[in-house]
């Protein structure tokens, strides 16, 4: 049976900890990994050369700017689970106020950026894109800040990389996981 991706349906989803991947046919399945990663947002690893990137400021931020622009280039991969259901369903959350977006400009050119899902104090951080180098590590880069700023308690990536444990994502497990979440949900942070 194929769910409609409403915000109630994600928010009802996020909230007990599963979220949503379409298949190769485009069906809807649901995840709930265990172990889950997530980036502590006092454990960034910011490389010495990342360092050099941030501090030359040779990239520009702005947040919420290119929000379906983001998706649509996290989009373009050879192979994505980002389709048109997906894509519509994540604009309707980013309409309420629940999927945000981090943009790394080079002058007027997008060249990265991340984009996710914000309820309570957890951001779930959904994809990311580059189209210059270091460009996506600079987007993590800032929104870290930007959440550890505002006080937000959880960021959740779903899946350990290599690339996102380079950058200092560790592994919890689902009841370690689901007690930050139940935690995070209860308090309020603004993006």
């Amino acid at each position: 049976m194929q769910t409609t991706l409403t915000p109630d349906v994600l928010y009802a989803a996020y909230s007990q900890g599963y979220f949503p991947m379409p298949d190769e046919t485009g069906e809807i399945l649901w995840f709930r990994p265990d172990p889950r990663a997530i980036i502590p947002l006092d454990g960034f690893h910011l490389s010495r050369s990342l360092r050099r990137v941030v501090t030359r400021n040779t990239f520009s931020v702005t947040y919420d700017q290119a929000f379906s622009d983001v998706m649509r280039l996290c989009g373009k991969r050879q192979t994505t689970w980002i389709n048109e259901e997906m894509r519509s369903a994540y604009e309707a959350l980013h309409r309420t106020g629940h999927a945000r977006s981090v943009e790394i400009w080079s002058e007027d050119e997008l060249v990265g950026g991340v984009y996710g899902v914000h309820f309570g104090s957890v951001f779930f951080a959904e994809s990311m894109f580059h189209r210059q180098a270091n460009a996506s590590k600079v987007a993590l880069y800032h929104l870290v800040t930007h959440l550890r700023e505002r006080g937000f308690t959880l960021l959740e990536c779903q899946f350990m990389t290599t690339h996102l444990h380079s950058l200092g994502a560790v592994e919890i497990s689902e009841s370690t996981y689901m007690e930050c979440l139940e935690k995070g949900l209860s308090q309020q942070a603004v993006f």
